[in-house]
Formats: C-alpha cells, structure tokens, sequence
C-alpha cells in the first residue's frame, strides 16, 4: 500500500509499505478520506508538534472515514461504512473517572507524544483495535465523514461550555475548528454567533458555515462584556485576553485552540474583575458519536471543505491547508 510518512521538517514522501495485517482483536480499513489537522501541519512543516519531535518515519492523520477491509472476528462485514475514535484511553485517576479523554498515558492517532509513535491513518489501509469502530449510517457520505473528528471536538468544546442554546456567542478564529463550533452551534441553538479573524476570506466561510455576524481584527473591534460564551479558537494569547474583555461579567471563555508550551503573554486581569471562568477544552470524550449523527442530519456542514486531493497530490494539499487565506477544511482521497 501506499503512505504519506514524514522523516522531519519538511521532509515527507508518498512511499510503498507492506500491507498491514490485523489480529484477531483488530480490523483493517480501507480508508476513503483523511483530513489534514493543524497538528498535522506542525509535524510535517516544523518536524514537531509543540514539544513532540519526528523521531521515527511517522505518518500522520486522525480525521478519517473508511470501509472495512478485512475482520478476523467476522463481526463487522466487509464494506461496512466506518470512521475511528482517534484515541487509546489511558489509566484512570482520581476526580476524572468519568473523562477517559483525560486520563494519563492514553494514545492518539497520529501522535508523536508516544515513543514508539502512534501511527496515523494517511495512507491506503490502517489497523484499528475495533473498540475505536464507529459505524456510519448509510446516508451518510465517506467525505463529509471525515469531519467527524474535528466536529467532535467542536462539540465537546460546546459541551465544556455547558451549551449555546439562547446564548450571545463569539467564536475567535475561523479556521476549520472555529467554523465547526459555528456550524455546532447553529445547530445547537445559540442566539447569536460572531466569528472573528484576521482574514477576510475565513470571514466569508463563517458566514457560510452559521455565524449571524463577523469582525475583522484589525479593523474593526471587539465589543466589550458582550458575550455569554467566548470559543477561544486561534490559539493566540492576544485573542486569549480579547476573549476575557469580550465575554460578559461571569461569563464562559473556553480555550479551544492549543497555545505553544511555556509562558504566554495573556492579560488576566479582568478574569478576576469579571469573575470570568476559563476553561479549557481537550480533544473530546464520546462526542465523536454526536458529530457522526450531527454530519448525517445536516449534510451543509461539509461547507467547511474547501479543498480534496489525491493521494499522489499529498504535499500540495500540506501546502493549501497551511495557507489559511484560501483554505477551511483539506482532504486527503486515499482510494
């Protein structure tokens, strides 16, 4: 089969590997479309994904849909419409029993965290334990089911904020995560949404995909005490503390976007004054089960696709959806 494995920065290659082969606890799928992840961008672009460095050929890719392939089991039929829970729950702890998403020593696809690498999905076939299965009604497209995993985390993230229904929202950043809050969110019944960016051109896709109003920073600002809920999706610590002035006094800022490691550059100053809570949102625990249900009812999502390539055009499309300009969402045709 073919791959796209990364070796280190900016060096990545298509490459014929030996087919996979499951056990018996394990099913191999045929995976139709994967989507390109900021993480992804990281890996190949920088050679790292904040403090996880390449250190062994890595291919990348959590955001999948697929057919089964081959079960040794027989319990799920070939051709069987599916996409994956990136993650391998760790050890459960104490106060978080119930967020497997948080426990300590847990994989994800796609992942130089661990050593030996966890393995993405970039490629023609891939071998997953069957408790990270999830099937796809029939109704359902392979393409718009890629979005499943990054819809899972907007989803999640609407969660930490304990819902949108009837709430004043702002979703800073309009890259693809903030354009799927948007889209969960007018699904979900906010009252209002204003999406922010620097780029007029992601303005126009969250308009697209459900904000009732934008901003341009830059030239135009920000409401103060204006706004129930604040989804932090840019991860810059300048919109970290526009998102503390923005949010109204007691209200909900949820930090969705990964800042770098080490200090940050953040005003705080009216957490406090405005007994402001901050929290902060982490992948997703089950929430991949309601983007899949989400995807099959309102199929308008898959707006946030801008862009799909085949496989032999990989480093292209590495090359698009780093350019937020003109790209949302990029997809990756496997088969």
């Amino acid at each position: 089969m073919r791959a796209f494995v990364i070796n280190g920065k900016l060096d990545g290659s298509l490459i014929e590997i030996a087919d996979p082969q499951p056990n018996a606890d394990q099913v191999r799928i045929k995976i139709a479309y994967v989507g390109i992840c900021g993480s992804d961008l990281h890996y190949y672009f920088d050679g790292a994904n904040g403090a996880f460095v390449v250190k062994e050929p890595f291919i990348p890719g959590h955001e999948l849909s697929g057919t089964i392939d081959l079960d040794p089991s027989g319990q799920y039929s070939p051709g069987t419409r599916v996409t994956l829970h990136p993650a391998t729950f760790g050890d459960s702890a104490r106060g978080i029993e119930n967020q497997p998403h948080l426990w300590p020593q847990g994989k994800y696809l796609g992942s130089a965290s661990t050593w030996p690498h966890t393995q993405g999905a970039m490629s023609q076939y891939f071998i997953a334990a069957r408790s990270m299965i999830r099937e796809l009604p029939e109704t359902l497209d392979l393409r718009n089911a890629a979005l499943a995993e990054p819809l899972g985390v907007a989803i999640h993230a609407i969660n930490v904020a304990e819902g949108v229904q009837g709430k004043r929202i702002l979703v800073s950043g309009s890259g693809p995560i903030g354009l799927l809050v948007i889209a969960a969110a007018k699904i979900l019944g906010a009252d209002s949404i204003t999406a922010t960016d620097i780029l007029g051109s992601a303005l126009l896709r969250a308009k697209n995909a459900g904000a009732t109003s934008t901003i341009q920073i830059g030239k135009e600002e920000i409401p103060e005490n204006e706004f129930d809920v604040v989804f932090e999706c840019s991860a810059a610590p300048v919109a970290v503390s526009s998102a503390l002035v923005s949010v109204r006094r007691a209200g909900i800022v949820v930090q969705v976007g990964m800042l770098g490691a080490g200090p940050q550059p953040i005003a705080i100053a009216p957490l406090v004054a405005k007994e402001v809570q901050l929290r902060g949102s982490f992948r997703f625990n089950d929430e991949i089960t309601d983007a899949i249900e989400m995807l099959n009812e309102n199929g308008w999502i898959a707006s946030v696709i801008t862009h799909e390539f085949a496989k032999e055009d990989v480093l292209q499309a590495f090359d698009v959806a780093k350019d937020s300009e003109q790209s949302g969402k990029v997809l990756v045709k496997m088969n």
